[in-house]
């Protein structure tokens, strides 16, 4: 592989010291790329936008960035202002210390963050920062309420409902005594939760607080990515809406089941919004999946017996609207929008025309939008309007990814981030109009542009071809920089993750398809069977056929691409994936018909009867296989998942095999990538792993994540160039 050097002026994450310029602090003006190609150096160079929150009026934005010291290993976030156009941006926070979480309160006065650990507040010039918090606890969010009276405080506290707290005699004891089921889960032990608390606000600071559920064995926001976006206050500052899974050990680790709570500050009472105050939820088989027991009967999803999350109160305080899924034990389900009238108790699912997701959304104070909100249609994610009537109305057709959207203070445009395979994530004022036609984007941050610059961009077509079943499917094809039609180029199946995570405009820092294509590979990117974007049926024909219609659409896609693109070599076909695409890979690698060279698997299952009881949420692995596999009246769908377990068709394999796998990933445990590894090299085949002691299902760390992607073109150039 070529490598590009980058030369920085400054090391990012250093001390920087006060009033020293923002770009001299970052190094954009003093990186200098050896080429237009886009590697591994470069990609860790670039700063992320992590979050950005609007002014109350809408003239102003603050952000927080984050930029990465390959160095020094580690990361920093800063704190910047800018016009809401995009003009006049400034950097608020100049120290050595992490500074994040942005948020506006005194009536736009004022902004609060983050800080050590604490919530801290300055000018909006950055100038009289105060400490507002001097707790005991490390803060991990807050949220003010709207008269600025009261705060939310989000607090981590010792929880032993599975794990036994070690004896006060023996301090330096590093067993620990399990007793119940959730005792990991994604990358930790649980033996901390997260509590939120309702803390006053003074002249003199913030106090510590009531625990909003004080005694309570339950956590709020809910592991392992929830945050301060599960809670939410009244526009009275009355009550406080959120998110809570009331269950542990074994029935958290099967249930997906999760409620929208409403809190009353003054009588400190909890009302389920989602369920009637005498439900009990029936029983259920631990081993067996919930889709064919009680607790999903028609008359009990009446219940919201899904993953309910992320409540928002209307403008005027009537409603609370949430993100709902309907059955129980299916985290992949459809992701509704859920409205519900605080005064009659009244429930309206608001997008049943909408058959695909909703992943973000904000209240609207327009007649012809009530809520706006993004949804993944056909590989792309953009922006909709839905109204009282249920109709939804598609306001941007781009080929790109809205990842969040806010309404700014004028009521009349939104704030959203956008990223594509050849963008990474920036800042876009969208004015919403009638239509998709004239709905008007403005891009207003540009924070790589110094890097992007000096790159060629690949080029990303659609192409759409028939399935084995007869079916239409659409794939993407990137090509690489200064492409030629003329000439042949290695190319890579791409196998998504999830099993049911949409293959639209993502932008990666490890499954980057710019630096894959830069690198000198066309990517094939296939919306195969199990993926959202193309209908409800289309998604969930892949839950108990992992093996099936699935794996015959990847090798239609590659055998189209193969067939009808002349500039696809069918003789240097690779396939990689990560997850359930590691999953894929390793199914391939015992049924591709040598259309493959080589084989990259990053944190894949690879035998399901292991992977069964390995897996942190059971949930998943019952709802995928139906049953445990020691179940003796299994389903036919179960016998058919574990008797097509990649591990029994290792007898199969020829084909050379990259293996990568972190040992903190809890969700598909490191032995799955071992075994894949030891028994290719059992065989005798050509294997290498790559194990990462200290990452999870992700890799986090600068120094790993460039030695992840040298490895992973290494070892494709070996075998497809």
């Amino acid at each position: 592989m070529n490598k590009t050097m980058i030369t920085l002026a400054l090391s990012l994450g250093m001390m920087m010291p006060a009033n020293t310029n923002a770009q001299e602090m970052i190094g954009k003006n003093n990186i200098k790329l050896e080429s237009d190609q886009m590697t591994p150096e470069a990609l860790w160079a670039m700063g992320r936008i992590a979050t950005a929150k609007p002014s109350p009026d809408g003239k102003k934005i603050v952000l927080q960035t984050g930029y990465y010291s390959v160095k020094q290993n580690k990361s920093h976030h800063v704190l910047s202002m800018m016009d809401a156009d995009g003009s006049n941006q400034c950097q608020l926070t100049t120290t050595s210390k992490n500074e994040t979480d942005p948020a506006w309160i005194e009536n736009g006065t004022k902004i609060a963050y983050l800080s050590d650990g604490q919530v801290w507040k300055m000018n909006p010039d950055g100038t009289d920062r105060q400490q507002l918090t001097h707790d005991a606890t490390e803060i991990e969010g807050f949220k003010f309420s709207p008269d600025g009276k009261q705060i939310i405080l989000i607090k981590s506290l010792p929880y032993h409902g599975s794990i036994q707290e070690n004896p006060a005699d023996l301090p330096k004891a590093t067993g620990r005594l399990v007793t119940d089921m959730n005792y990991r889960h994604w990358d930790h032990y649980v033996e901390t939760i997260a509590h939120p608390f309702v803390a006053n606000v003074s002249a003199e600071g913030i106090d510590a607080g009531k625990d909003l559920l004080e005694g309570k064995p339950y956590e709020c926001p809910m592991a392992p990515f929830g945050g301060i976006e599960q809670l939410d206050w009244s526009t009275d500052s009355k009550h406080i809406a959120y998110t809570c899974r009331t269950k542990e050990g074994v029935e958290y680790a099967i249930s997906t089941d999760s409620d929208i709570f409403l809190y009353d500050t003054n009588t400190n009472q909890h009302q389920n919004l989602c369920k009637p105050a005498d439900y009990v939820a029936p029983k259920v088989d631990a081993t067996k999946t919930m889709a064919t027991q009680s607790v999903n009967s028609k008359e009990n999803l009446k219940n919201n017996v899904g993953y309910d999350t992320n409540p928002q109160f209307s403008p005027d305080g009537q409603y609370v609207a949430w993100l709902s899924m309907e059955r129980d034990g299916y985290e992949s389900d459809r992701n509704r929008l859920c409205v519900y009238n605080l005064t009659t108790g009244e429930k309206k699912y608001m997008t049943e025309s909408f058959d695909s997701n909703v992943d973000d959304f904000c209240w609207s104070d327009t007649k012809d939008a009530m809520i706006y909100f993004i949804g993944v249609w056909h590989g792309t994610e953009n922006l909709y309007a839905i109204n009282w009537k249920g109709e939804v109305k598609q306001l941007t057709d781009n080929w790109a990814d809205f990842g969040s959207v806010q309404m700014l203070g004028d009521k009349k445009r939104l704030l959203m981030e956008r990223h594509s395979y050849t963008e990474c994530a920036d800042l876009y004022l969208v004015t919403p109009g009638k239509t998709a036609a004239k709905t008007k984007i403005e891009q207003i941050t540009n924070e790589n542009k110094h890097i992007f610059d000096q790159l060629a961009k690949p080029s990303v077509a659609q192409r759409w071809t028939k399935t084995t079943d007869g079916k239409d499917m659409m794939y993407w094809v990137i090509r690489p920089p200064h492409f030629d039609e003329t000439k042949k180029y290695p190319t890579l199946l791409f196998c998504e993750g999830g099993p049911q995570s949409p293959v639209s405009q993502f932008w990666s820092y490890r499954w980057n398809f710019m630096i894959m294509a830069s690198q000198g590979y066309v990517v094939v990117a296939p919306n195969r069977r199990g993926l959202p974007g193309f209908g409800s049926e289309w998604c969930e024909e892949i839950s108990g056929d992992w093996t099936g219609q699935c794996m015959k659409d990847y090798l239609s896609a590659i055998d189209d691409a193969a067939d009808n693109l002349a500039y696809v070599d069918r003789d240097r076909l690779g396939a990689v994936g990560a997850s359930f695409g590691g999953f894929s890979v390793y199914y391939l690698a015992g049924h591709h018909d040598k259309r493959f060279k080589c084989f990259i698997a990053h944190d894949g299952a690879f035998n399901l009867e292991s992977m069964y009881t390995d897996t942190e949420e059971v949930w998943f692995s019952n709802w995928e296989y139906d049953d445990a596999y020691w179940n003796k009246d299994q389903t036919e769908r179960a016998k058919k998942t574990y008797a097509n377990s990649p591990h029994l068709f290792v007898d199969k394999w020829d084909t050379p095999i990259l293996c990568i796998h972190g040992e903190k990933d809890y969700r598909i445990n490191a032995n799955q990538g071992m075994g894949a590894f030891n028994a290719a090299r059992l065989r005798g085949i050509p294997a290498e792993l790559l194990i990462f002691p200290d990452e999870n299902h992700w890799v986090l760390k600068p120094q790993n994540g460039i030695l992840w992607q040298r490895t992973f073109f290494n070892w494709l150039d070996r075998w497809l160039k």
